[in-house]
């Protein structure tokens, strides 16, 4: 597919069918360090007419204007000039909201990327067309660029664009276009990553951003703007078909709960997985204990007799029974509690972002949902070669890889592959005595390797 197709296709046209293109649109913006993201997300805000007058005026005191002022806060960001940790913003166009973060570039900042990326509906990797050598016959892009695409794909972001920067500077901006986006499908392919759209954008002078490109066809590109491909994107939803899993994430107690007739607790979270109605059966999870819904109250407290995946519900059961945060309530049939399994041994894949290694036998504080418990590294299986992106045996696994391993966890969770539930089928690792976040773990199916890495021959996308 040629990059001409690629943005041109009627699949990634503004208004081509997807089910929710019109809540709010959380995107983050990811890549080497130095490759413009915080000015390209400047510019998406300037653009579209959602900066202050003090934030602009904050930004032209040196008498140019400094794009990147409007998302780089920290007083160590503005020395440096440098992203180290993720920035939020908020605007809107006629078309769409959009949460917006710009995630740091630097590869001992990884961890903050992983964070934006996991709750992320859309990313724009950005090339940085004068770091690559694109006159050679055989490009590849820049290490941290393919690790921060490959970890926006392990964690399932719906929507991938490429966005080619600085092309504004290149003598020869269509022939460098077209050899980096040839480089980006070659790598898309191997990874067998889904690419929405590569877009030759300038985010200095805001070519392709929010308004086209001055030259018509520049760089022989006649697809939407950015913003249009973003306004279009669809938001991440998660499936009502599946079996019911929901998160106690609070317990109201009777007395604070007056308003309950028969002084039965309340039990409140967001669902995670499946529908949740009155009249439906459950099982406590991990006690084992059974009980019925007999009220549901919205997240505005007002009575409820449905609730579906991705909202928050007080959940008033039909009777008392020893529940608290972290527990999780489970469909009581025999055909979910076979889809949801109670696993001690998780095989997942693992992005380590640890300046300590990851070695068998290490101990380490795992959270599942709101749940805490201690898991032991029974075996480190592989580690990803990044730039050929094949698997490679492996004993331990350093900052910033990606490995396949083996956890043993203290009490047995109830888990789902981390491709079909981005709840029930992701851990994160914390170390015990520095209590910093040291893994991102996605649980795979089991009795397997996890999540294979290398692709089949001569294909793309994903399985």
């Amino acid at each position: 597919m040629t990059p001409q197709s690629i943005a041109t296709n009627d699949r990634f046209t503004p208004g081509y069918g997807q089910k929710d293109t019109q809540s709010a649109l959380r995107l983050i913006t990811c890549g080497s360090v130095d490759d413009g993201k915080s000015t390209l997300i400047g510019r998406l805000l300037l653009d579209s007419r959602a900066v202050l007058r003090d934030q602009l005026a904050s930004a032209q005191r040196s008498g140019t204007m400094d794009l990147a002022a409007f998302t780089d806060g920290l007083l160590a960001e503005r020395e440096q000039g440098i992203t180290i940790d993720v920035a939020w913003r908020y605007f809107a166009t006629p078309r769409r909201k959009f949460i917006m973060g710009d995630a740091p570039g630097h590869e001992q900042y990884t961890r903050n990327m992983v964070t934006a990326a996991s709750q992320a509906d859309a990313a724009v990797i950005l090339v940085d067309a004068l770091k690559l050598r694109w006159q050679e016959a055989k490009l590849d892009l820049l290490p941290q660029t393919r690790r921060h695409a490959l970890l926006a794909g392990l964690l399932r972001v719906p929507t991938l664009i490429f966005a080619v920067n600085k092309l504004d500077a290149i003598d020869a901006p269509e022939a460098a276009f077209a050899a980096i986006s040839a480089a980006i499908e070659r790598f898309a392919a191997q990874a067998r990553l889904d690419v929405a759209a590569i877009v030759p954008i300038s985010a200095l002078e805001g070519h392709n951003v929010v308004t086209p490109a001055p030259e018509p066809q520049w760089c022989g590109y006649q697809g939407p703007t950015l913003r249009e491909h973003l306004e279009a994107a669809p938001c991440r939803e998660a499936d009502p078909a599946e079996p019911l899993a929901f998160p106690v994430q609070w317990v109201e107690s009777m007395a604070q709960a007056a308003h309950v007739d028969r002084g039965r607790r309340i039990l409140w979270g967001r669902l995670a997985e499946g529908t949740l109605q009155v009249g439906t059966p459950v099982r406590v999870f991990p006690s084992g204990q059974t009980a019925t819904v007999v009220e549901l109250l919205d997240a505005r407290r007002q009575p409820s007799t449905g609730i579906t995946a991705g909202h928050s519900a007080g959940v008033i059961l039909d009777r008392e029974l020893d529940i608290s945060r972290g527990d999780w309530l489970l469909v009581d049939d025999g055909a979910a509690a076979q889809d949801t399994p109670l696993r001690s041994e998780i095989e997942a894949t693992v992005a380590w972002m640890d300046v300590e290694p990851l070695v068998p036998g290490r101990l380490y504080w795992a959270l599942h949902g709101h749940r805490w418990v201690k898991a032991k590294v029974r075996e480190v299986r592989q580690c990803l070669d990044i730039q050929t992106l094949q698997p490679q045996a492996a004993h331990a696994l350093h900052a910033n890889e990606i490995g396949n391993v083996v956890l043993q966890v203290q009490q047995a969770l109830p888990i789902r592959p981390y491709a079909r539930s981005r709840t029930l089928g992701a851990l994160i690792l914390v170390d015990t005595a520095t209590h910093h976040t040291a893994a991102a773990v996605l649980a795979g199916e089991p009795s397997c390797s996890a999540l294979r890495f290398a692709p089949a021959s001569g294909t793309g996308g994903k399985e």
